[in-house]
């Protein structure tokens, strides 16, 4: 049997305007549009690393 996957709801809570080119490749790669948006991602490495680089614009809840 497989063990069930972790789960992770991001949230965009401050504007990516004007932050580099990096951050905004990150919240778009996490699937995030606008202000209030959220996603419920698998907690893997490179969500994580995605989350790390840009945790000062999200907020972020382990389901």
């Amino acid at each position: 049997m497989n063990a069930p996957t972790k789960k992770v709801r991001v949230t965009l809570v401050r504007s990516r305007s004007g932050r580099g080119r990096v951050h905004d490749a990150c919240v778009t790669g996490l699937g995030l549009r606008r202000i209030g948006s959220q996603r419920e991602l698998e907690d893997t490495p490179a969500v994580r690393g995605m989350i790390r680089k840009v945790a000062f614009l999200l907020k972020v809840e382990e389901i």
